[in-house]
This record gives structure tokens, sequence and C-alpha cells, in this order.
């Protein structure tokens, strides 16, 4: 519906300002307000629709103020005359016979909670949409991250948590899947982490939250998905919005999109360019149970990262039902990691032995191209579309390491990484009724990756480098995923329903031409899912949600490649993992009072073959310092069972147009099961939780404050127990020059304190960490609006383009 009003609001604008020039028409002039019924609030840019009784193509319309009032001015004749706003029932005047200038009386909406469509939270501008299968998270007002990430957004967006590392969870559970514009796409890369910390926040409109999918959507990611939609503006004529910034530890950049719509062609660019610098660091201490000695190692991270993405597309309206748009992404970027690894070891009584300064300086270069065609057709009947989409990329990451000891280069090493993807997809959705509606639907992911992999050691007695056989291998990697959906929805008085089934066939090759390996894997799955809702009244509802889901090995989990930043730990994959299946539940419950909303949710999830970490005493050596010390692998493993139990809830307060509070609670446990190849046990119970509270405050000037609390709690698992993590983020927010621009500054980190603390225990070592990727930064932004308003920019394109819901 979001997506309907709006290009329609657009459509009417452009029309009116087309008719109003003409002078031969009789022009009338009509007034009133538009008020939410629950509250008499008004309701700004809400949309008035003058549809022609005899010609309905005949179009005229405008949107409220601030204070709910419009002025439209129109042909005489007779009209349909429709009220509407994103989450309101429509209300219609039929016939009504306009032939002079005239005031309509008050207009009072309320909110619909339209089950099959969209129910949105409306807080001073809207934050939250909340639909059957997901939450829509709008990334328009959070000051916070202005000049940041995409990492830094999702950090923000409510039920999900990004870890000091940069990884992505949802709900506790890392198994994410990241889409962009409902496809997997070239803008995350071959390593999605970095690649989230690159594209910059303004480039994004929303995030999908969405924690039960429906058979729309891929198997893919027991955590559920993450949908990261880009801005488009469909306004007629030149529009657009620059955004500088720069920063310390030291930043700068600057983002551009601009828009141009003219009769039947719409032609649209988003272009940004970054430099990043990232400090961090990390300690650990291991003590070895064989010999009570002590290795302590020290690393310093001085990253640089600076790229430029950009997005350049058409979309041609071939007809009034018909619609062919095609687009060009290019990303490249470069980036510099240089860390020092400082080793010291002691004895029992903390003697120390010896010291080792490691350098590991290392280039990395990432280009990605993206080719992407969609073609979308609606019928006569609303709601009954079909649509085709065709998506190529090439993308690659070279990488270039020396490592250096006690100031000799000893090691070179090279990473060479080539993939590309194939993607086809289409959809067809067919109304039934008012209230009622299928679907079906097929899609294909065609993957090839190569990863070239060189080690050269330094010869001592030649003083010349060798290529390692041990460590040097290539790895061909194919993915080929077919899928066919369907799934039926209906309204049934206060009940809605919407029941899918989706059959998913995946074929896995993983060849390694240097060693001789080589596995092919075949598995066919089939996927149901079910999402139930009832509606108690408009301010209240309840729903339940099922869906099988999975998780397949791939990329750095299966990459048997081992990590060399250090002599004595090191992370290598496992080819020999096995997919992970697991069956999900969600409730939720949704309930408006006064100026507050409550949304919760109790979930549970139980797995099989879990992907989990173990980190063991390899049986081999490494030689520092003339002392032969053990090496300890880290590598990701299949373990027998995994059950999940969660609850979490959001809060919203708006006790006025000036002050919004949210917060949000996740709770969960997670029971493991299972036992590594050499018999260790790793059942586990693991409780965690986080908490998150925003709080946005407009000062007097007009100055927006806000201020995000994030705490995550604790956690433990057969090995490791992790310490909680509080970290803060505070942003200041003026608009200037009649709201055409904005500056904005923040912090992020407020207290330097997001670093993870954590204890491993193993029968063979003992270690303790701390780990910080990036250090306390601040950042100052400045936004520029051409032919674009601010509120209306972010009131106007919550619904995006498309349905993206592949």
């Amino acid at each position: 519906m979001t997506k309907k009003i709006i290009s329609f609001c657009v459509l009417i604008l452009c029309l009116n300002l087309a008719l109003a020039q003409n002078n031969d028409q009789k022009m009338v002039t009509i007034k009133g307000k538009i008020l939410e019924k629950d509250t008499n609030a008004p309701l700004e840019y809400a949309t008035v629709v003058f549809k022609n009784a005899t010609n309905p193509a005949d179009l005229s319309g405008g949107i409220t103020d601030a204070s709910g009032n419009y002025s439209v001015e129109i042909k005489s004749g007779t009209y349909n005359v429709s009220f509407e706003y994103i989450g309101f029932k429509t209300e219609v005047i039929p016939n009504k016979s306009i032939t002079d200038n005239q005031t309509f009386k008050t207009q009072y909406l309320s909110i619909d909670a339209e089950a099959l469509d969209e129910v949105e939270i409306i807080a001073e501008k809207t934050t939250v949409e909340i639909r059957l299968d997901k939450k829509i998270y709008n990334v328009g007002k959070d000051l916070t991250v202005r000049g940041g990430t995409v990492s830094d957004v999702l950090d923000n967006v409510p039920s999900v948590s990004v870890d000091v590392e940069g990884n992505v969870a949802l709900r506790g559970n890392d198994n994410v899947r990241i889409l962009i514009n409902g496809k997997p796409s070239g803008l995350v890369g071959l390593n999605s982490t970095d690649a989230l910390r690159q594209l910059p926040a303004e480039s994004i409109e929303k995030v999908e939250v969405i924690t039960s999918p429906s058979a729309r959507y891929e198997s893919e990611g027991t955590a559920g998905i993450l949908n990261i939609i880009l801005k488009r503006s469909k306004l007629e004529g030149l529009n657009g919005a620059i955004t500088t910034n720069v920063g310390y530890n030291p930043s700068a950049g600057i983002n551009g999109n601009i828009n141009y719509r003219t009769g039947d062609i719409n032609i649209f660019n988003t272009t940004g360019y970054s430099y990043r610098e990232a400090p961090g660091n990390s300690f650990s201490s291991t003590q070895y149970n064989s010999t009570g000695n002590f290795l302590d190692e020290t690393n310093t991270f001085d990253r640089i990262r600076k790229g430029l993405t950009t997005n350049f597309g058409v979309e041609w309206y071939v007809n009034d039902s018909a619609s062919l748009t095609t687009s060009v992404l290019y990303r490249d970027s470069n980036d510099e990691n240089n860390t020092t690894n400082l080793l010291e070891q002691f004895d029992t009584n903390r003697n120390l032995l010896s010291t080792t300064v490691r350098l590991d300086p290392e280039f990395e270069e990432d280009k990605t191209i993206q080719y992407a065609l969609n073609f979308q057709k609606n019928y006569s009947d609303s709601g009954h579309v079909l649509t085709f989409d065709f998506q190529y990329e090439d993308s690659q990451e070279n990488e270039n390491s020396l490592v250096q000891v006690d100031n000799i280069i000893s090691e070179r090493v090279v990473t060479l990484e080539d993939q590309q993807q194939i993607l086809l997809q289409t959809d067809y959705v067919l109304p039934i009724g008012e209230n009622s509606q299928f679907e079906a639907g097929y899609r294909g992911n065609f993957n090839t990756t190569s990863t070239d992999f060189q080690v050269e050691l330094l010869d001592t007695n030649t003083n010349q480098f060798e290529l390692s056989t041990d460590l040097t291998n290539l790895l061909n990697f194919k993915e080929y995923l077919n899928a066919v959906y369907t799934q039926y929805g209906s309204k049934i008085n206060k009940f809605s329903f919407l029941l899918g089934l989706r059959l998913e066939n995946t074929q896995l090759t993983i060849d390694q031409p240097t060693t001789g390996d080589y596995n092919k894997r075949n598995f066919t799955g089939l996927f149901p899912t079910v999402n139930l809702n009832y509606e108690f009244s408009d301010r209240e509802n309840l729903t339940l949600g099922y869906a099988r889901r999975l998780r397949r090995p791939r990329g750095f989990f299966l990459n048997p490649f081992p990590s060399r930043s250090s002599v004595t730990n090191y992370f290598q994959g496992n080819p020999g993992l096995n997919p992970s299946y697991s069956g999900q539940f969600d409730l939720g419950y949704l309930k408006r009072f006064g100026k507050f909303t409550f949304n919760s949710s109790l979930y549970y999830a139980h797995a099989t073959d879990v992907f989990n970490f173990v980190s063991f005493d390899t049986g081999d050596t490494a030689i520092v310092n003339g002392e032969s010390l053990p090496i300890i692998q880290r590598t990701p493993i299949n373990l027998a069972t995994e059950d999940r139990y969660g609850f979490e809830f959001t809060l919203t307060y708006n006790p006025s147009r000036n002050w919004r509070v949210n917060g949000n609670f996740n709770f969960f446990q997670n029971e493991t099961k299972g036992t590594t190849p050499n018999g260790l046990s790793l059942d586990n119970t693991n409780n965690s939780w986080f908490a998150r509270i925003n709080n946005k405050y407009t000062l007097p000037g007009e100055i927006d404050w806000q201020t995000n609390l994030n705490y995550r709690g604790p956690s433990e698992d057969a090995q490791n127990k992790s310490e909680g993590i509080f970290t803060t983020t505070m942003a200041f927010s003026k608009d200037l020059f009649g709201d055409r621009a904005s500056i904005a500054f923040n912090v992020n980190d407020l207290f330097n304190s997001r670093k993870r603390k954590q204890t491993t225990s193993t029968p063979t070592f003992d270690a303790y960490s701390e780990y910080q990727w990036r250090e306390r930064s601040f950042n100052l932004a400045f936004t520029y609006r051409f032919n674009q308003k601010k509120k209306r920019e972010e009131r106007g394109s919550y619904g995006g383009d498309e349905d993206f819901e592949g």
C-alpha cells in the first residue's frame, strides 16, 4: 500500500501542476483539514485525491501541512474525493459536485491494521512499519548514523546487533541473510562484514527485518533476513541531495543522489566516495597446561578504508501498466591493513623469556560490477502483478600481505578471489476477491567463486622466497540454487493467514586442484511457512509465524586456507561442513495505548547440524626465538543440535512532537549438544541479552539531540565466556536554509568502551583476550537538498519503489 500511495501522490501532484496551467478551464480552490480520529492530532503529509467521476484519468490532489491543512486548486466538476494517509483507513466522498471555491468539513482518519498489507506505528513521523512477516525500519530519521556506514545503521535497528568484529546478528543469531533491494548484491561483496563498513549510510532508505519469512523469501538464514533498500526517487523533474562529512579518527566522504524524471523516463544515480581510518587493538594471554608458561600477544591495527560506489539506472514506463528498469552498479575500494603483532613469552612466574615483533602489512583491492534488469507488469486489478528480474555481477578481491619478523620479511602471502553470480527470478501475484491473494514464483542463483591462495616462505639458507606447497592452494567453489514457491493469503473478519511452501535444490561443488580433493553435494528440501494474525482492534493484534529455514556452508566457513596473522594461532575453514536445518516459531503481540506502542515477541527454534567454532591444539609447533610453541587452530564444525528460546519487546513513547523514546530488549537462551571429532563434549547452555534505548529530543533553537545506549549482556558457551559490552552514541542536528540543508555532529562509542573481553578454557590451554575493532570516533556531516523537502523525503519514500520480497 505504501508504494502505491507514494507513486499515486507524486502522479497527482505532477498532473495537478500541468492541469493548472490550462487557462481555458475554470479553476476553483478547495481547503480543509485532516486530523487523526483518536487523538485529534493533525496528520502532516496526508493526501487529498480528486478523481474526476466521468474521466478517472483526470486526477488532481495535494498534501497537508504541519497543522493538517490543505489547499488544492482544481477544475470545476464532479469528483470522487479520497483522503489518505499511510497506515490509516482511506475515507471517500463519492460524486462530489464542485463548482466554486469552498472549504470542506474537517476529515478524521483512523488507524488501519490491515494484516495482509501493513500496519504502521505512527510516531512523530513514521519510524517503524510492521507487517505480517516483517518489520521495516526507516533510516532517514537516525542522526547517529549520518556520515557513517551500513554497519552503523544495522547496529541501531531493533532486534539487530553488530559485534566488535562487525558480525551481524539477529536476535543473537549470526546466521543472517543480507540482501540489497531483495536480492544478493555486489554491494555486500565477497566479505559482507567489510562491505557493510564501506557502504555509506546516506545511500539507504530503509531496512526490513524479517524474522518469520514467508515462502516468497529464500530459505537461507536461520536467524532471518535483513533486506536493505537503497534510495531512489520518482519525483518529477530534477531533484537530489548531497552529503559531505569529515571526522576523527581521520575520515572524509561525499555522497550524492540525483534523480531526473521527464515523461516516461526516470533516470537515477547514487554515488559516494569515502576515506576512513579505523584504528583498533587486541590483546591475548595464553597459558599452556603442559608447561605452565605464558604467551602474550598484543596487536595494533592501523586500517585505511577508501572506495567509490556508484549506481546508475534508467526506468522506462512502457505504458500505463508496465515498466522496465535497468541499472549498473560499480564498486571500487582499496584497503590497507597494517597489523603489528608483539609476542612475549613468560615462564610460570611471569619472568620474561623472549620478545618478538611481527609486522603484517596487507593491501586489498575490491572491484564489483553488477548489471540488473527488472520488468514489471501491472494488470487492471489492483495488486495483480507479474515481475521478472535478471542480475549478473562479477566481484574480485585481491589481497597482498608481507609478514615481517624482527625487521626481516619472512612471508609473502597473496589471495586472489573472483566471484560470478547470475540471478533469475520471476514472481506472479493474483488477487482473489477483495481479501485473498495467490502468489507463485521461481528463483535461480548460480554462483561460482575461485580462490587462489599463495604463500612464499623465506629460505634463510639461500635468502630466497620459495612457494610453500603445504600452504598454497586453489579452491573452486560452485553453488547452484533452483527454487519454486507458492503461497496463499486471506483475511476473514479479524483473522488473517498466509500459507506457503518453497522447494529448493542446492548443488555444491568444492574443487581443490592443487591437492586433488573434489567434493560434490546435492540436497533438496521443502520449506513450509505459516503466518497468522488476529486483530482484537485497530490498536491491538496477535501474530504467529512458523518457518523451516536452512543454513548453507559457504564463504570462509568452507575455505581451507589458514589465516597467517599469527604464527601460533590461526583460523581455518572446513570444506566438509554440512547444511544446518531449523524449524522456528514466532509469537508476536502489538498494542497501542495512548502515547505508547508496545510490540513484543516470543520465539523458539530447533536446529540440527549447527555450526560452531572450536579451538584446539593441533599438535604442531612453531619456532619463536628458538623455542617451540604449540599451534592452536580455530575452525567451524557441525554439532548435533541447538535449541534457542527468546523474548523481545520494543516500547515506543511519544510524549510530544519534540520528544521520542524507543527501547528494545532481547533475552535469549541457547542449549547446544554435541561432541567434537576428538571426543570433547561441547554440551552447553548459554543465556544472554541485549538492550537498547534511543532518545531523541528537540532542544531550543530547533536542534535535534539523539542518544543511543547499547548494552550486550555477557554470554558463555562450552569453551568461551564473554563479558558484557556497553556502548554510547550521541548526535546533534540542525536544519538550515529553510530545511534545504542539515548539519549533524555525532560521536560513536562516546566512552571508548566497545571491547570484547573473553576467556577461553580447553583441556590444553587457558586464555584471556580483548578486542576492539574501532576506537572512539567523531563525525561532522552536512546535507544539502535541491528540489526536495526534508520531511517530504523522509515521509514519502518509506514504501520503496518495489515490493522487494524475493
